[in-house]
């Protein structure tokens, strides 16, 4: 079955991650960047996240799971080496209806961790749906390095043009986006500014014209 790939936004949202070893500690370290409010079950843990949790950036449990822990959780993430915690997690999750991602274990996902690259605001994801996270990583990489290398202008140039399409009440869908999109990047990678380029911007005829 296709997975439904989506971007969620975790500002604010209890996550918890069930483990303390230095897997745990990289994926708590993803969910912090995302503003996530992280609470780490584990007996022991690892010294970056008790410096994490000495800075207040995240919650230590120092203890074993127990089912109690979902409560008020948003999101699951386990990394543990005990196949019976991460079963019992999984189907304690899956019964309250909280999603939960079992680090190296896709048996017992029911969302799968992409490899990211960030250029804010865009993120690069690539995903094999858990089957090969070394191949997602290689691939990921590979889509990086040919990023343009002034991204972040051509997002707010965009972003602004966008904007005005809207504003003017027409659609977006309207917009010869690729047209556009290629313009401008031509443009910044001349030497134009973002803003010499939402000035400039190129005549494009609507698709449906």
């Amino acid at each position: 079955m296709t997975a439904y790939p989506v971007v969620l936004r975790l500002s604010g949202k209890r996550v918890l991650v069930v483990g303390g070893g230095a897997v745990a500690a990289r994926k708590v370290e993803g969910l912090l960047a995302s503003g996530a409010a992280v609470t780490v079950v584990a007996p022991v843990v690892v010294a970056e996240l008790r410096d994490a949790a000495a800075r207040g950036e995240v919650e230590i449990v120092e203890r074993s799971y127990r089912p109690g822990d979902l409560e008020g959780a948003w999101l699951v993430l386990t990394a543990t080496d005990d196949d019976t915690t991460q079963q019992q997690v999984f189907d304690d999750a899956e019964a309250a209806g909280i999603w939960v991602n079992a680090a190296d274990d896709p048996q017992r996902c029911s969302f799968f961790l992409p490899a990211v690259h960030r250029r804010e605001p865009v993120l690069v994801a690539v995903s094999t749906q858990g089957t090969s996270p070394a191949l997602a990583a290689w691939l990921r990489d590979r889509v990086a390095a040919v990023l343009p290398e002034r991204l972040e202008e051509l997002v707010a140039a965009l972003a602004r043009r966008r904007a005005e399409v809207q504003a003017q009440g027409r659609s977006t869908e309207d917009e010869d986006w690729p047209a556009v999109i290629e313009a401008w990047a031509a443009d910044l990678g001349r030497g134009a500014t973002s803003d010499d380029t939402a000035a400039d911007e190129p005549t494009v005829t609507p698709p449906n014209s």
